[in-house]
């Protein structure tokens, strides 16, 4: 691995960090395309990456700033994150067997339709 190499990773990390702690994304919607684009990887490995990186608690930081303020609900986090170690099982269980064509557009009518209806909402 070379130092240009790891500082490209670095970035993509604190730029992935910034915007989670900003607005609540970083790994699907920061890491995956930057992995995609400036790594190399495949679809199906900036996937597995950007989940990886997530299974450490790197956002604690950010709760805790959250917590601090009053905007964190500890009841429906644990619901949530119970159901979404369902979901990501049974989810990567698809994913690894869908075309990695395929899969890039599904992930970008994902992002597409999310970035539409926020933008488009009325709140």
């Amino acid at each position: 691995m070379t130092a240009n190499m790891i500082l490209l990773l670095a970035l993509i990390g604190v730029l992935a960090g910034i915007l989670s702690g900003l607005v609540g994304v970083g790994g699907g919607i920061v890491m995956v395309p930057l992995l995609i684009y400036f790594m190399g990887f495949n679809q199906h490995q900036a996937q597995g990456t950007s989940l990886t990186v997530l299974v450490v608690p790197v956002t604690a930081a950010a709760v805790y700033n959250y917590y601090k303020e009053g905007y964190v609900d500890w009841r429906y986090a644990a619901i949530i994150a119970l159901f979404f170690v369902i979901g990501g099982y049974f989810g990567s269980k698809l994913a690894v067997n869908i075309d990695q064509k395929m899969l890039k557009k599904i992930f970008a009518v994902i992002l597409i339709f999310v970035a539409g209806k926020m933008l488009l909402s009325k709140n």
